[in-house]
């Protein structure tokens, strides 16, 4: 039975007359006396018994005013609760990742959160790029985005998924002949990065540095478009996940090799002050955030 047909029973017994219930439910009489008697013929038995001045429930129709009752206070209350819920999912959030890459899923994303949760509000803060983990203790960042769980025990870490990180090159280098590209390749190697500091970097801090390799050449190039174009041009070496090129059309002359025998594999994390996790804002952005990108 459909929630209007108790709502119709409720305004009829308690206004008395289809007049005052039309003038309740917004609808015409015509339209209320049309529901009713559907309704009727759908239950096989009387809801109302009329009169010329006042409608009174059938004993039937008593026990359905009590059932619409319990279900339409059930119903109220629910909402209320959920509107109360929807208060809390109020704030503003200033997010920030330590890789250059990852700000290309961030705005789409956001997008999604805006139209999902229209009362939140939330910032990428790219200048703190280079230290999102102190410009998080300090309050200028809600939300972080690192490879590596921080130990401070102020923080809470999610894992929320693993990527690889491969070399890619011009077919004709000379590297492109090896299985994969091991640590000593890369200090006669000109490579391309985001930006510096190389403290930033994942290639560097976890798999050149612990090996005492430092390339020969190291170019800073924030668009990703210019530096496939270096590139694919024979210019150096840049070493990105596969993931971050999906927007871009790649060239067929270019190649992607793994960065040491197992491959450079590296963990995404979100970071988050711990007392911060209470309030529902915060996590209604990294549940969403999570089924976003785990996928």
């Amino acid at each position: 039975m459909e929630i209007k047909y108790f709502r119709l029973i409720k305004t009829i017994a308690e206004e008395g007359s289809l007049v005052n219930s039309s003038e309740k439910l917004f609808l015409t009489q015509s339209a209320l006396s049309h529901q009713l008697k559907e309704l009727e013929e759908r239950l096989g038995f009387k809801v109302f018994h009329r009169s010329r001045n006042k409608w009174k429930l059938t004993e039937e129709g008593t026990e359905l005013y009590q059932l619409g009752n319990n279900i339409l206070s059930s119903i109220d209350k629910s909402f209320e609760n959920i509107k109360q819920l929807r208060n809390g999912s109020t704030g503003h959030i200033k997010v920030s990742t330590e890789c250059y890459t990852f700000y290309r899923g961030l705005p789409g994303f956001i997008q999604k959160m805006g139209a999902l949760y229209p009362d939140i509000t939330v910032d990428l803060v790219p200048e703190c790029t280079h230290q999102p983990i102190s410009k998080l203790l300090s309050n200028d960042l809600d939300l972080a985005i690192v490879t590596e769980k921080p130990e401070s025990e102020l923080l809470s870490s999610i894992n929320v998924f693993e990527d690889e990180i491969f070399a890619i090159m011009h077919k004709e280098n000379e590297l492109n002949q090896r299985d994969y590209i091991d640590a000593d390749s890369f200090s006669d190697m000109h490579l391309i990065i985001h930006s510096f500091p190389l403290e930033t970097v994942s290639l560097y801090e976890q798999f050149l540095k612990p090996n005492k390799i430092l390339p020969r050449k190291i170019s800073a190039v924030p668009l990703t478009e210019v530096a496939l174009e270096m590139v694919n041009a024979n210019f150096g070496v840049l070493c990105l996940p596969k993931w971050a090129l999906k927007s871009f059309k790649l060239s067929d002359e270019l190649r992607f090799k793994k960065i040491g025998k197992n491959g450079l594999k590296r963990n995404h994390y979100l970071v988050v002050r711990k007392s911060d996790k209470v309030k529902k804002y915060i996590n209604d952005f990294i549940l969403n955030f999570e089924e976003e990108f785990s996928a």
